[in-house]
């Protein structure tokens, strides 16, 4: 057996382990390549030096802009803007949580973040409207797809960074076309759920009275660990067996408007500084992200260890271990090997389907991000052979996340989490249903929607 081939098996087990509870990916990630190195005679100084550091600078600096934006009300006036459009409209309300989820993952949140925040919402609206908890909760988490691929999502950051260090020559206009192309999916898939929800009777039709003066009561949030808390008001009754809702949100002092405005305008065009100068000047936007950062919590004063503890340090730990895992198992020539195995001599869209498959299959029970990673280093051959980068790297990263709603994985805990006792069993029921169908179907959609772009 060649080191190559180990190199493989021990990835695969690493992905095995990931079900094991209290299993570290990244840690288990960066003590694999240890072992391998010194197996392979590469030296701890060569290890090492396959750690992504680039990777370190984006995603602590993109996660920092957006702990600072939430620390100082930022995307909480956004959330209460996206709800108070939705008015009493039924259908707008159960849209509410799309749009909620797309600005919060176009914004830098992390997906587990973004699903701790939509899903009290979402399952909040199901419950209060007589919505669908099963299409509230599709909704949402679509939302939360549509903005992965932004310019400052981790999606988005990882897929033009790792596509540049595999010499993927992806063009100047990629950034737009990743984001571009995960709204069209996300609106695909979101109008194909409204269709279905409004002839099943999912959806109810009209709208809800919102009186200004009834007593409201809050209704706690699930949050993940290590997740910002759900920000955004929650409707509630107005009492048993009315029909009238009103919305519970956290009143402002008078005195503290003024500044509260001025940190939301000074933070939203520092944002898109960012995505302006990133995408339209090419300029790093980690560092971006860090500078503005550091410029907004010294403008307003904020606690550097509110912006520090809010960084996502699981999430660096598991993309920097492996992907030094990653570039220890290019080194030993495996994903040559594998494309080997994997390739249709002379067909590479033929070939794209099968790593779609391979992504989306392994992405139903493992991390969606770590998947990601691993399958495209085996992208460049196919690009070699005609593939067009941009739509590979589109259609794997799609086929990775349309499977990530089923009751297996963070995303579907939290989902179940916010649901009334009452609905769970039924929705682990449809939601288990629903990511069964996604395996099928969601590689070779985005295969044959993205694959010749």
């Amino acid at each position: 057996m060649t080191l190559a081939t180990l190199s493989i098996i021990v990835l695969a087990g690493l992905l095995a382990a990931t079900l094991i509870p209290g299993f570290d990916l990244g840690l288990g990630a960066l003590a694999a390549a240890f072992l391998l190195g010194l197996a392979a005679g590469v030296t701890e100084n060569d290890v090492t030096a396959f750690f992504p550091a680039d990777f370190f600078v984006l995603i602590v600096g993109v996660t920092a802009l957006f702990a600072v934006a939430q620390h100082n009300g930022t995307l909480d006036w956004l959330l209460d803007l996206l709800l108070r459009l939705a008015g009493g409209r039924l259908v707008l309300i159960a849209l509410a949580p799309f749009a909620i989820g797309a600005v919060l993952t176009a914004a830098g949140t992390l997906p587990a973040a973004a699903t701790a925040i939509v899903s009290p919402i979402a399952l909040g609206f199901a419950a209060r409207y007589r919505i669908s908890p099963m299409l509230a909760a599709v909704l949402g988490v679509t939302g939360i797809i549509s903005g992965l691929l932004s310019p400052l999502a981790v999606y988005g950051v990882t897929a033009r960074e790792l596509s540049g260090k595999l010499g993927i020559g992806l063009p100047g206009s990629a950034p737009v076309t990743f984001l571009a192309g995960g709204l069209l999916a996300g609106l695909v898939v979101c109008a194909g759920v409204l269709a279905v929800g409004r002839w099943k009777g999912g959806i109810p039709r009209g709208r809800t009275s919102t009186p200004a003066e009834t007593p409201t009561t809050p209704v706690p949030a699930t949050e993940a660990p290590g997740a910002p808390a759900p920000v955004a008001p929650v409707p509630t009754p107005a009492s048993p067996g009315s029909g009238a809702v009103t919305v519970t949100a956290e009143p402002e002092a008078p005195a503290m408007a003024p500044q509260r405005s001025g940190a939301r305008a000074f933070t939203l065009v520092c944002m898109g500084a960012v995505v302006v100068l990133s995408v339209g000047f090419d300029m790093n936007v980690g560092y971006l992200g860090l500078t503005a950062a550091l410029i907004l919590q010294l403008a307003f004063r904020m606690p550097i260890g509110e912006v520090v503890s809010r960084i996502p340090w699981n999430v660096v730990l598991l993309i920097g271990g492996l992907l030094t895992y990653v570039g220890l198992m290019q080194h030993l020539g495996a994903f040559k090997q594998i494309s080997d195995l994997l390739g249709v001599t002379g067909a590479p869209l033929l070939s794209l389907l099968v790593l779609c498959y391979v992504a989306g299959i392994t992405s139903f029970a493992a991390s969606s991000i770590a998947v990601f990673a691993t399958v495209t280093p085996l992208l460049p051959p196919l690009v070699d052979a005609g593939l067009s980068p941009v739509g590979g790297v589109l259609a794997l990263a799609l086929a990775s996340v349309l499977v990530d709603l089923n009751p297996l994985g963070i995303t579907g805990g939290l989902i179940l989490g916010a649901a009334e006792p009452a609905v769970r069993p039924r929705l682990f029921r449809q939601l288990l249903t629903y990511g069964l169908i996604s395996i099928v179907v969601a590689p070779a959609l985005t295969w044959a929607a993205f694959g010749w772009w």
